[in-house]
């Protein structure tokens, strides 16, 4: 929001005019997507492309983190600046996608100890370690408490021995955050700890899960025999759930902020209205020819235009508190349903050219809407399923009591 020619506005001419003249001109050329952003990690160490020199620049602001403490290399801008730094970044291509960014990073900053955070939050910044999520287990995913992956002290280091499912990008990541149970004999919510794991560790072992969408963006994640150091431990022993609950506020947070465009984790973006017409002709008005299908299109659009008002909303909130609350269930229930409803809308306009597999009969459109459209299955499942955001919600924000 401007305010008239004050702080704020010379401020976003700066950010403005420094952001001209550090893109590199590579990207900025015709064909470029701005969908695709720099995951970071060791691998690119040393590296010197476009997008690689583009995440330094920012990083070297602080920009990645604009809100962190300058300390650590973060921006430390207050959150009015913080977003006029998103806003303006918003017209490039995302110079950072990390899950050190959105998740590790605000919890460490809250319950690490002074030696974590100079080791980790810098990296994190610079994109110079790609991050992975332990936490899934194949019977623990909805009843998280339910974990069995076994941390046991030795003395000099931790040892650990389990498995994690659903970890996403695990195959591709340099270091894993991770819950692991310390007391096997406390309640379950009790015995869990929160510990950082170098994904280069002897005994770490992952496996890419093929997808019905045939991605595999998620993994299989094995812990044998793992040595990891003591202080790779996160706050207190057995007081991880804490950590894991904070954290989960974060990723619900920011699955919804994905959400909120229309597009993305929904099913291809683009104006579904225009697409309709394209397959489904439009009447004398202009308008999409089947009524029914217009209004159910009108009112995704409708609601998600609603829900991306209440995502800032709800993120400006944040950065003036204490980091989001229990409505990111809320938001991200509510962000799951209309990105699957999109996806089902954009397959039902375009008939039976939006049931293709692959080959010349369809457009690279309609291929990317029927592998959205079965990738979108898992919007209600992956950060916390539909089910639980609602327990969530109903216990956390309505305060109801549990059922009995």
């Amino acid at each position: 929001m401007a305010d008239f020619g004050g702080e704020l506005d010379i401020f976003r001419l700066e950010v403005r005019d420094w952001l001209k003249a550090n893109y590199p001109a590579e990207l900025a050329t015709p064909g470029a997507s701005n969908d695709e952003a720099m995951w970071g990690g060791r691998a690119f160490a040393g590296s010197n492309d476009s997008q690689i020199v583009w995440m330094q620049r920012v990083a070297s602001r602080g920009w990645t983190a604009p809100t962190w403490p300058t300390q650590y290399g973060g921006g430390g801008l207050s959150p009015d600046k913080a977003r006029v730094v998103e806003q303006e970044l918003g017209r490039y291509r995302a110079p950072l996608a990390s899950f050190g960014v959105w998740m590790l990073g605000p919890v460490l900053l809250e319950f690490a100890n002074e030696a974590q955070k100079a080791e980790h939050l810098p990296k994190i910044i610079q994109g110079q370690i790609r991050w992975c999520q332990g936490y899934s287990e194949p019977g623990a995913g909805s009843d998280l408490a339910g974990l069995q992956t076994r941390c046991e002290d030795k003395g000099d280091h931790w040892l650990i021995n389990g498995q994690k499912v659903w970890t996403s990008y695990a195959d591709k990541a340099d270091w894993c955050f991770c819950l692991v149970r310390t007391d096997p004999a406390a309640k379950k919510h009790e015995g869990i700890s929160f510990v950082l794991i170098d994904m280069k560790t002897p005994g770490v072992e992952t496996r890419p899960i093929k997808l019905i969408s045939g991605e595999s963006p998620f993994c299989e994640t094995f812990f044998t025999d793992v040595k990891i150091p003591k202080q790779s431990l996160v706050g207190q022993i057995n007081k991880g759930w804490d950590i894991a609950k904070r954290l989960l506020q974060y990723e619900r947070q920011n699955i919804s902020g994905g959400f909120g465009g229309g597009g993305g984790a929904g099913g291809a973006a683009g104006d579904l209205g225009a697409i309709a017409k394209t397959y489904v002709g439009a009447d004398e008005t202009g308008a999409v020819a089947d009524a029914d299908l217009r209004a159910r299109i009108t009112r995704n659009k409708m609601d998600f235009q609603s829900l991306g008002l209440t995502i800032a909303r709800t993120a400006a909130e944040a950065r003036a508190s204490n980091g989001p609350s229990a409505a990111t269930s809320i938001i991200k229930y509510a962000a799951a349903t209309f990105a699957q409803e999109r996806s089902e809308l954009m397959v039902e306009a375009m008939g039976a050219q939006g049931l293709g597999w692959e080959g010349d009969d369809f457009s690279p459109g309609e291929l990317t809407a029927v592998h959205g459209w079965l990738r979108a299955k898992a919007n209600s499942i992956e950060g916390g399923t539909s089910e639980v955001n609602l327990n969530v919600v109903s216990k956390r924000v309505l305060g109801l009591p549990d059922p009995k």
